[in-house]
């Protein structure tokens, strides 16, 4: 194993023992069925993998995001995918920083014994899409409750989750001194609210991930479910975000050394002209250039990681790692789809499966288009371009 993958090494080899009874196989079927790897999940709740970031008081393991983090890596790494279920890990990311302590008593011990899945956080909109502080779902308190009303989309897991995490306006953006003011956040349980003002369709897509629409109209919502402070948070779900992004980030090389990993192994036994197709540069040196890109960009996953466990700013850290991440696990994925050549697109391989499921973090959670403008206006001080 290389330098950079060594750290937790203990928690690596806990992790493979348990996705090894999971192999290709599985994750075939699933994609194939484009059903949910509820077995799998469950083995993952079950061995406290999901928890890892819960305090001990309420049952979990109260370690950080680097484990957390390496939780991810492993399952993508072991031919799994972490998206069926990492929304448990940076959901809660709100919930432990700004929720009540009696909210936390509430929810944490339950998600953290599996009993309770808090898996989805509906924040994007079909006509404001990154531009969140344009968002158009409003909050509307009457008495001891919200009254909600709006749209979501590219919302997962809704129908394997027991809680979402919301983010709506409370006050009219016309109304706020900052745009960024004026949202909140707030506990949302699916099984009072599908059906009782809150409706769900799944939408197809190339990737057996499950994400869907979703649609508001005068849900009601208990007061005691705001997060925090009324009309702070946007702040609040920044903290679930940057965690998305590592973790993200981590999946990503994840699935970029399997990638690589299947890619040498594949150069060493395919023998073309009697020799094997790793002994031409041609070949063995895109599957060095990738191991390369996603050694550098492991280095600033653990970076983010770092920032993130220690309270401190990180989001220039979690953007720049998930962009390399994911650009290092596409250009890796199409590497080793080339060494295999016409094999790369049979199912059994599976490298087509990992090929679309890498595909699109290239887009999601957040496309690196964004990231780029980010950096540009918030570390190198360039003007805003949009």
């Amino acid at each position: 194993m290389n330098a950079a993958a060594e750290k937790f090494p203990e928690l690596r080899e806990a992790l493979r023992d348990l996705c090894a009874h999971y192999p290709d196989e599985y994750f075939r079927r699933i994609d194939e069925a484009r059903g949910y790897p509820e077995a799998f999940v469950n083995a993952l709740t079950e061995a406290g993998w999901l928890a890892v970031m819960i305090p001990q008081e309420y049952g979990g393991a109260g370690l950080g995001l680097a484990e957390a983090s390496v939780v991810m890596e492993e399952v993508n790494r072991c031919g799994g995918n972490a998206g069926a279920c990492h929304g448990q890990m940076y959901n809660m990311s709100t919930l432990l920083r700004h929720g009540s302590a009696e909210q936390k008593a509430k929810y944490l011990p339950g998600i953290a014994s599996g009993k309770l899945r808090l898996q989805s956080m509906a924040v994007t909109e079909p006509t404001t899409g990154t531009d969140t502080t344009k968002l158009k779902t409003t909050a509307v308190k009457h008495g001891d409750r919200y009254v909600v009303n709006g749209q979501k989309v590219w919302i997962s897991r809704i129908q394997h989750s027991d809680l979402m995490i919301l983010l709506a306006r409370t006050t009219p953006v016309a109304e706020v001194k900052r745009k960024s003011e004026g949202m909140s956040t707030f506990i949302v349980d699916l099984k009072e609210t599908i059906g009782k003002g809150m409706s769900v369709r799944p939408i197809r897509n190339m990737v057996n991930h499950e994400t869907n629409e979703v649609f508001f109209d005068n849900l009601e919502i208990p007061a005691k479910n705001l997060i925090g402070e009324e009309g702070k948070g946007f702040k609040y779900i920044l903290d679930g975000l940057n965690a998305e992004r590592t973790l993200i980030a981590a999946e990503c090389i994840g699935d970029a050394y399997w990638f690589i990993d299947r890619a040498t192994k594949y150069a060493n036994d395919r023998i073309v002209f009697d020799r094997p197709i790793g002994k031409n540069q041609a070949v063995q040196f895109p599957i060095a250039e990738s191991h390369i890109e996603t050694e550098a960009a492991n280095l600033m996953r653990w970076q983010a990681c770092a920032l993130f466990d220690a309270h401190q700013p990180c989001g220039a850290e979690a953007n720049m790692a998930k962009y390399l991440a994911a650009k290092a696990s596409w250009e890796a994925a199409n590497v080793c789809l080339q060494t295999h050549g016409g094999f790369g697109f049979a199912a059994e391989y599976d490298i087509e499966r990992k090929f679309r499921e890498t595909r699109l973090y290239q887009v999601a959670p957040i496309s690196t288009n964004l990231i780029l403008s980010y950096v540009a206006e918030h570390v190198l001080g360039l003007p805003r371009s949009f």
